[in-house]
């Protein structure tokens, strides 16, 4: 029997299915949800505190950073809940609003990604305009157009998610809720639902990348050119993180969102979404600290600060 408006709790199978996995799944969890608040939390204060990192590039990770944050926080918390206990219930309002919040914070990601190329490709290709093009005012609206249009695709993508009429069983065979696992969930005809899903998958996902692969085409065609050695490694050192980033976050965005609908596509897909979650928030603070000697450099002033008051 299914039920249209129901406020009854969803069931979150999660990984209920390998149950031996799901206290080793709550560790790994559990750890790399630490380290994604302490890493980020550090790269947000560098950037306000440090001089050095009021940058348009630093700004922009600065927000990839509190959205990090705000992306783990959406879901992590009722993923540990579910893998440490039987009680792996959620309600509809609680998953209604974990649903807006992943929606528009991954949305958010997509387009912040792509601003931070355009930023490289200024940097690199027109690096005497960069000053002039890359003003604060412009970081700053580029930066809100990322998160508006987050906004906008959760307003427009959720509702008619969740008044399907869902079957009475109510178990998203997922560790989260999600428009694909909702759909899934549905024993009436989703295909509106998909299209507009394929559809926004496409818009937000693919539309980005192809943006994002084109900046670096012209950035690697203009670091080809350059004729210093020294002058080449300082220029891929400025992408590679960012490159890294954009590596890791679409290829388990894109597994999650456009995959075939099979039941293996499914279980696959969890693992893929859990590292799409929770492993890409964990991977960015320590791709941009290891890798970025200004990072590092802001790190050490901040310590030397510190010291500075208990030796006097």
């Amino acid at each position: 029997m299914n039920n249209k408006s129901s406020p009854e709790d969803f069931i979150l199978l999660a990984f209920s299915e390998h149950p031996k996995l799901e206290k080793t799944l709550f560790m790994v969890v559990l750890t790399s949800y630490f380290m994604t608040l302490v890493g980020n939390t550090l790269i947000i204060l560098l950037s306000i505190l440090d001089s050095k990192l009021h940058t348009p590039m630093y700004f922009f990770i600065s927000n990839l950073s509190f959205l990090d944050l705000c992306f783990t926080t959406s879901c992590v918390p009722q993923l540990l809940s579910n893998l440490w206990g039987p009680e792996k219930t959620i309600s509809f309002n609680g998953c209604a609003i974990q649903l807006f919040v992943f929606m528009a914070l991954g949305t958010t990601e997509c387009i912040l990604l792509a601003v931070m190329a355009f930023d490289r490709y200024v940097a690199i290709c027109r690096p005497l305009h960069y000053a002039i093009i890359m003003h604060p005012r412009l970081s700053q609206r580029l930066a809100s157009i990322a998160w508006v249009i987050g906004l906008l695709e959760s307003v427009v993508q959720i509702p008619p998610t969740l008044h399907l009429p869902f079957c009475s069983h109510r178990r998203v065979d997922d560790f989260v809720c999600e428009v694909p696992a909702l759909i899934h969930l549905s024993c009436e005809d989703t295909t509106y639902n998909e299209i507009q899903m394929t559809m926004a998958s496409i818009l937000l996902l693919v539309v980005p990348l192809t943006l994002i692969l084109i900046s670096y085409g012209a950035i690697l065609q203009t670091v080809l050119n350059i004729k210093s050695a020294e002058g080449r490694k300082k220029a891929f050192g400025t992408c590679s993180s960012h490159l890294l980033v954009v590596s890791l976050f679409f290829s388990s965005a894109i597994t999650v969102y456009l995959q075939p609908k099979n039941p293996y596509a499914q279980d696959r897909g969890k693992f893929f979404g859990l590292f799409y979650a929770v492993g890409t928030p964990t991977l960015n603070p320590l791709t941009y600290t290891l890798r970025n000697k200004e990072v590092k450099g802001a790190f050490r002033r901040l310590l030397d600060k510190i010291k500075q008051p208990r030796e006097s």
